[in-house]
């Protein structure tokens, strides 16, 4: 009971701003049936949402389900009864494994519509930003409630392990920040080494016999393989900062070292063979680099 006073008083939500929320409610119930088809719009867009409403018996129950929390929202009492409702609506999200975005995002729909009635009656200033805050108060405590519910599910699962295996879990936790920072020196001395390559490259550019036409191609060669190893530390930066690792990075950086060889073979008619071998190879690369990206794609989408 206390921490959900300690909620409200957090929040420093009023009883006066809970009767302001009660003489919204019958203005929402007449907007709840708008609400619902609004809602649901919003969520398809999502790309996802068939995967946890799969048939018209769950949407239907699904759509009385959201209508009832709608209204329920300007209620007027938040007591310990109604903040366990919420959670438990938490604990369904966290059982059906729905994503925790897709809740967030959801709140900016029902925040947005709320909003936009209290617009459309607005009658004088001070009841208008009363009524707003109030409503801002309300929505932030039950999407702080419902995400408490996944935090809980989180916390609980690391609990329930035993001493070993929570001193293994944290061993490779620390093994794996070992082995990132190390990838993050290896790709610094691949671009060290990559600028040399550049500089050598220049270097007998100007100072051999290597030709021109050539000279130029091999520069070129190695000043992609100096790009690729850039785009890979950059990615390997990403990923230190908690974004996922791009497979593509290293792709790229195959297919440049590959493309450095077929600049510099395609001066000699003797590497007609190993041309062709190669050419295959990076044909299979960028189809594979093509694929990773078309995943990618389909899962922002």
């Amino acid at each position: 009971m206390q921490e959900y006073i300690d909620l409200k008083a957090h929040y420093r939500f009023t009883e006066e701003e809970a009767r302001l929320l009660k003489q919204l409610q019958p203005r929402m119930e007449v907007l709840a049936d708008e609400f619902i088809d609004g809602f649901y719009d919003y969520i398809w867009g999502f790309g996802k949402t068939a995967q946890f409403l799969k048939n018209k018996d769950i949407i239907a129950n699904h759509r009385k389900k959201i209508k009832e929390w709608f209204v329920n929202l300007f209620c007027g009492k938040y007591e310990m009864t109604y903040f366990m409702y919420i959670y438990s609506i938490g604990e369904i999200h966290v059982r059906i494994g729905l994503p925790t975005h897709y809740v967030n995002s959801a709140f900016t729909f029902v925040r947005t519509f709320i909003l936009q009635s209290i617009e459309d009656n607005f009658e004088n200033k001070k009841l208008h930003v009363s009524e707003i805050k109030a409503v801002e108060k309300i929505l932030d405590m039950n999407l702080d409630v419902l995400t408490s519910s996944y935090r809980e599910e989180e916390l609980s699962k690391f609990l329930s392990l035993s001493k070993f295996e929570k001193t293994i879990l944290s061993g490779l936790k620390n093994f794996n920040s070992y082995i990132n920072f190390f990838l993050a020196g290896a790709l610094a001395l691949v671009a060290f080494f990559a600028i040399g390559l550049f500089v050598y490259d220049i270097y007998l550019l100007f100072f051999s016999d290597i030709g021109i036409e050539k000279g130029i191609l091999t520069v070129l060669g190695s000043l992609l393989v100096l790009w690729a190893a850039i785009e890979l530390i950059h990615e390997e930066i990403n990923h230190l900062q908690g974004k996922g690792f791009a497979i593509g990075a290293f792709i790229m950086l195959a297919m440049a070292a590959l493309i450095r060889k077929i600049l510099i073979y395609s001066l000699s008619s003797e590497k007609s063979d190993e041309l062709l071998t190669i050419g295959a190879v990076i044909v299979g690369l960028a189809i594979a680099y093509w694929l990773v990206g078309a995943k990618k794609r389909t899962t922002i989408v």
